[in-house]
């Protein structure tokens, strides 16, 4: 298991005085299938958040996403991956263990660990370096950088030689409007080449796309 995560909450006393109300290591961590460690640091269930309890919003199970209106605050350890050690990850079980929907639509992940979340995300890159993976491009990440996430597709990779540790907010979102007309574009031209395909033989190439087209994505889930 990877070092504690220090965990100040702040509230108030029954004279309304600003109190601590806890300090000491974050207790929920969970070491992952695949090594890597996440600690749930808080959690809210409603917009606004109700801040007048003090009981431990974090003292429960919970998935990747954010719960309905609500909101996550997690800190991830990862550990080095190899690509040998990336060939055996199985993509459904590490779906399963982030309580995300096992079913996809498009082509298949970049990475076994690529996978959405309807939420904006908030990652602050605390220390080590690390690759994001989005359809067909990445960002290499290091510590002190910030990435904000719109509910795209996207794979943590850490590449690196050291652990990287990463805080991220997770806020309940809409889907983005253009998903599902990505999605039923993507599917329309996806019949149309299967179809030709079965009367002539053969494959049909994509038709050409102008530059400024949208591109669909690798893997896309819908709302």
């Amino acid at each position: 298991m990877t070092k504690p995560v220090r965990r100040v909450v702040t509230g108030h006393d029954v004279g309304g005085k600003a109190i601590v109300l806890m300090d000491g290591p974050a207790p929920n961590q969970k070491l992952r299938n695949t090594g890597l460690v996440s600690t749930l640091m808080w959690a809210t269930d409603e917009t606004p958040a109700d801040i007048s309890g003090s009981s431990d919003r974090a003292a429960r199970e919970s998935g990747v996403a954010p719960p309905p209106a609500g909101s996550i605050l997690r800190v991830v350890d990862f550990p080095p991956l190899t690509t040998e050690a990336a060939a055996a990850l199985d993509q459904s079980a590490i779906h399963r263990e982030m309580g995300l929907s096992a079913q996809g639509h498009g082509a298949p992940a970049r990475h076994p660990f690529t996978h959405r979340t309807r939420s904006i995300d908030y990652a602050v890159v605390l220390e080590g370096e690390i690759d994001m993976l989005l359809d067909d491009t990445q960002v290499h990440l290091r510590a002190g950088d910030i990435l904000v996430q719109q509910g795209t597709n996207h794979a943590w990779v850490n590449n690196s030689k050291a652990n990287c540790r990463i805080a991220f907010v997770l806020i309940d979102a809409q889907e983005p409007a253009l998903i599902p007309s990505i999605w039923r574009n993507w599917r329309r031209n996806w019949v149309r080449r299967k179809f030709r395909s079965r009367i002539t033989g053969r494959a049909q190439p994509r038709p050409a796309q102008r530059q400024d087209a949208v591109q669909p994505p690798a893997q896309l889930r819908r709302p």
